[in-house]
């Protein structure tokens, strides 16, 4: 079974991640979420994105069969992968709206940053950016996203000291906007990404997401470029 498969309700395409285990992030993985975005961009019929994650799991973040396999140039490609992921949600001309369905560490809270609005599951889960509490620097790009996303009071809790939030937590943190029960997460997304389909003009939409947010993208951008040019001229 595919770890993304994608489902259309009207004029939304949802996009479910389901491993069957922690829905990490591999190379596979980041290409069929863009070939997805790629759909949702191309059909002029689909007017927003619910990102879906399993049962408790929304994302444990980057695989770690790579991430502890030791060879550096595939670590900061993957990482890299990931940053034009999240750089690609939160530049998408169409809105994209998470539905956390629990545990979203690393790689998969820095998805919730990328997201124009996060539902999520209001129980006993961990979220947030555990790097410091494993020994690894987070990506210039993620420091990028997350200084613009999240709560000024929480940014140097989460970023420099590892604080992890249950659902509830989150949202003040700035990693989720709202919280509900956990059977109502997606139906929840996906009646906010109706509203928004509905009230949202494309084109104005398109537009605005382009100027408002290109400080932000262009910069992760180039700071990803900069990481993959590192390991190329070693």
């Amino acid at each position: 079974m595919s770890t993304v498969t994608t489902e259309r309700i009207d004029q939304l395409l949802l996009v479910h991640l389901d491993d069957g285990k922690a829905n990490a992030l591999s190379t596979q993985v980041i290409a069929a979420i863009h070939a997805a975005l790629d759909e949702a961009e191309r059909d002029d019929s689909i007017r927003a994105v619910v990102l879906h994650g399993r049962a408790s799991r929304f994302s444990g973040g980057f695989d770690l069969g790579v991430m502890r396999g030791g060879d550096f140039a595939a670590i900061v490609n993957l990482v890299s992968d990931g940053g034009e992921l999240v750089g690609r949600f939160y530049g998408c001309s169409v809105p994209v709206i998470a539905a956390c369905t629990g545990h979203a560490v690393a790689a998969g809270a820095l998805m919730l940053l990328g997201c124009d609005l996060r539902i999520g599951a209001d129980i006993d889960c961990k979220i947030g950016l555990n790097e410091v509490a494993i020994g690894m620097v987070l990506p210039p790009w993620a420091f990028t996203i997350a200084d613009v996303r999240l709560s000024r009071r929480h940014l140097q809790l989460a970023v420099v000291n590892a604080q992890l939030s249950n659902g509830r937590e989150a949202v003040d943190a700035g990693f989720l906007d709202r919280v509900v029960p956990e059977a109502d997460v997606l139906s929840t997304a996906i009646s906010a990404a109706a509203a928004m389909a509905a009230s949202l003009q494309p084109g104005a939409y398109a537009a605005t997401i382009k100027a408002f947010r290109k400080p932000t993208l262009d910069l992760m951008a180039e700071q990803i470029t900069a990481d993959r040019r590192a390991v190329a001229t070693k």
